[in-house]
């Protein structure tokens, strides 16, 4: 993977809390770094296509445990 180099400032406290970090885990302060980077560059993304979540049909009504318990059993069933 190539990588660019780029300068930012960081608060000591922060800087202090990377380089225990990579103390404990045995990396370089560098692989903290980026891994924040990644992680908010990820929590920032915007997604250009909407997610496909399933939905579920339904009266929007609560159901019981029993009703809950036969659904099950009827998929194991296959039915």
């Amino acid at each position: 993977m190539s990588m660019q180099r780029t300068n930012v400032y960081a608060d000591p406290e922060d800087l202090a809390l990377i380089k225990e970090a990579a103390r404990r885990r045995g990396v370089a302060e560098a692989e903290i770094i980026r891994e924040g980077l990644h992680l908010a560059a990820m929590a920032n993304r915007v997604w250009d296509d909407p997610l496909d979540w399933p939905s579920f049909g339904g009266s929007g009504e609560a159901v019981t445990r029993d009703e809950i318990t036969e659904t099950i059993a009827e998929g194991r069933r296959g039915a």
